[in-house]
Order: C-alpha cells, then structure tokens, then sequence
C-alpha cells in the first residue's frame, strides 16, 4: 500500500520516473527480445491504457485488427475472405493481393514523429509529459527509435503510430480492400497494375512520415488462386491451410505437453480452416502417445505433417 500511495503521489506531483527493463528472448517461432517492465511502472501502463484507448479506438478504422477489443486475427481473417469474394466477384475475377510488412517494426518506431503525432490528438500536457516519460524509457540500437515489446503501453503506441498510415491508405490512395493487422497489411483488387504501381506511393509515405521501411523479402503481389500467406495462414480462392512451418511447431509442442487445453485450444484453431486431415491427426496423438516414446511420437506424426493437407 505504501508503494501504492508512492506512485500515486510521484503522478500527481509529475516527478514519476520510469525503471529500466528486464531483458529475455523467446522463439515464437522466430527469435523476439521482450523487455519486461517493474510492476510498478507496470501499474502506470495499465493506468494509461485504460484512459486513452477508449478515446483512441474511436479514431481507428474499422480494418485495423491488432490489440482491439472485439478484433483479433480471426476476426482480420473473415475480413479477409470477405474481400477476397467481394473482389472476386464469386470466383470470377481474379484477385490480386499485394501483402507488405515492415522491417523490424517495433524496433524502429520513431520516438520523434510519435511524439508530434500525440501532440496532434491530445492538448494536456501533463499527460503528453506521462507518455514521454514512458516513450522513453527505451529504446532500440539507435537512440530515439524503438518501442518495447513487453510493454502494454506499446500496444497502443504502434496502433496510433500506424493510424497515420491506415488514414493515408484509405483516403489517399483509395485503398476499398485493405487489412492490417500490426505490422502485416495487405491490399486486394482486381487491378495487378493499381497494386504495383501503389508500392512505391506506399514506400515512400512511410519512410518520409513514419521512418519505416518495407520489408524487402517480405514484399508480394501475387494471385490469390496461387496462395497468399497472411497470419498463419495460406490462403487460396475458397479454401484455407496452416503454414507447414505452423503444423510442424503446434505438433512439436502438443506432442511434448498433450494436456486437455492444449488439444482444445489447438483443434479451436483449426476449425478456422480446412483441416480435416490434421485434426485427424491430432486426435491420434494420446493413443500413441500411451505406448510410445516421445522421439517415436514425434517423428512420427512429423513423418505425417509432410504428408498432410
């Protein structure tokens, strides 16, 4: 309670500093760094969340999904489909999907241009002096950048920060089928020429007013009949199917803990797709499981990962 009364005096006084951060790696799948704030600096970013997102999510257009409530990657998904038929026109035009991602996302968020971007919406400056403290309180390899991702705060952040470019896809470049979830976007249109010829519109706004870069190996425009790879999935005209990299990870981690909420919410991600096979599979797991080693197991489901839909 003591601590309590500290940190409510320190904000209200506006002497509050932040802490440093606590620094460890996970691979999901690929290596991420995650810096985890003190509880109590945790405190003040579930204060600040709390306050701000209800006034900024009114700001946000409807097809930004990342870190919204009653959004989320499924939710992104079904947008997805919807446009796809929408452009399609039932299966019978071709639809183009120009899918783009940013290069080291968080860690290259510009303090600078967040900083005037929360001038522009909030005039309180002893809130504009909150936030800044907790903007910078990190950073990445080069000063002045970067956002941490342990951070509730940062959540928040980028979904403003990226506001600036859902706005300028929308109303600039006239962009009807586009979805964005963090740091993945993808257009979709008839047209493979109006795709291509908005690469470079798009490259060039967000290097000059958002100091990102496009991803230059993570850049496609490509049919959707031929598959497009969007959250985890890949996607075709009518269908759907798992990354194999996605199988063989979920298969990996059911095998070596095959706990009832594993299988549950597992076999729950997979009615999103076309998966009959591979639930099939996976409802196989426990009997082997009983009579097998865990090696065995694994390189045997393994073995029918490759082999499946």
């Amino acid at each position: 309670m003591d601590n309590i009364f500290s940190l409510h005096n320190d904000l209200k006084n506006g002497t509050y500093k932040h802490g440093g951060y606590y620094a460890f790696n996970i691979s999901d799948p690929k290596p991420r760094s995650i810096h985890k704030a003190t509880v109590r600096d945790r405190l003040v970013h579930h204060a600040i969340y709390r306050i701000l997102y209800p006034f900024f999510d009114k700001t946000f257009i409807a097809d930004s999904y990342s870190c919204r409530l009653g959004k989320g990657t499924h939710k992104a998904l079904e947008r997805f489909v919807f446009f796809a038929r929408k452009v399609g026109q039932n299966n019978t035009k071709t639809v183009w999907v120009l899918k783009c991602d940013i290069r080291k996302f968080f860690a290259n968020i510009d303090h600078e241009v967040l900083r005037e971007t929360l001038k522009w919406y909030i005039p309180d400056v002893k809130i504009l002096a909150l936030l800044d403290e907790v903007i910078g309180s990190f950073y990445s390899t080069a000063s002045g950048k970067g956002l941490p991702l342990g951070n509730l705060t940062s959540q928040l952040l980028v979904n403003i920060y990226m506001n600036e470019f859902d706005q300028f896809a929308k109303h600039r470049i006239k962009a009807e089928f586009y979805v964005r979830y963090a740091d993945d976007f993808v257009l979709l249109s008839e047209d493979r020429e109006c795709l291509k010829r908005q690469i470079s519109t798009i490259r060039d706004f967000l290097m000059e007013r958002l100091k990102l870069e496009l991803h230059p190996k993570k850049l496609f425009l490509e049919t959707l009949a031929s598959g497009v790879d969007f959250l985890g999935w890949v996607h075709f005209t009518d269908y759907r199917v798992l990354r194999t990299t996605t199988k063989r990870r979920m298969m990996k981690r059911i095998v070596i803990h095959p706990t009832k909420g594993t299988f549950a919410s597992y076999l729950w991600v997979l009615k999103h797709g076309n998966t009959k096979k591979l639930q099939r599979e996976l409802e196989m797991i426990p009997l082997i499981k009983s009579n097998k080693t865990v090696g065995v197991v694994l390189d045997l489901v393994l073995d029918k990962i490759t082999r499946a839909v």
